[in-house]
């Protein structure tokens, strides 16, 4: 696990000195159960007057099939990459804080498989960062998903 936290009084990223100020504040993959209030804790900035949050579900099906069973693994390199992504997001948009953990493992119809969330001072600011992460996350970063159907079939997505 690679995580970073700091306080919300640390100095703006963008001020003379800021260089060590890190706006990803939490960066896992885990075969833990996710919490969303655990990843919305995180991002909380005093200077940030919007904060959106993603919440990834196992869903019951997948194109008309029926799921019966759902697994995620990952590359050893996962938290790097999934680093390398938030940012790069963090870079595009003025970010104050980014939070993402993505599950491994089985998981059951209804839990959560990934949070995502963006800090930034305004509110479309932060959907777009948050929208951005979660695109770029499930586009770049190497999570698979092995779903086996009721029908006895099953197939792996694959995230690049």
């Amino acid at each position: 696990m690679s995580e970073a936290t700091h306080s919300p009084a640390e100095p703006d990223p963008g001020a003379p000195g800021a260089d060590a100020f890190d706006v990803v504040r939490m960066c896992e993959v885990r075969d833990t159960p996710l919490s969303v209030d655990e990843v919305f804790a995180v991002v909380q900035d005093r200077a940030a007057g919007g904060t959106a949050v993603f919440v990834g579900t196992v869903r019951d099906h997948d194109h008309a099939r029926e799921v019966s069973s759902l697994s995620y693994s990952a590359h050893p390199t996962v938290e790097r990459e999934l680093r390398r992504v938030m940012e790069k997001v963090a870079a595009d948009f003025p970010v104050r804080a980014i939070a993402a953990a993505h599950r491994v493992g089985d998981l059951e119809i209804g839990d959560l498989a990934v949070v995502v969330a963006a800090s930034c001072p305004h509110r479309g600011e932060a959907f777009a960062a948050c929208r951005r992460l979660i695109d770029d996350l499930k586009a770049e970063v190497p999570i698979w998903k092995h779903q086996g159907f009721a029908d006895g079939g099953d197939e792996w997505v694959g995230a690049c």
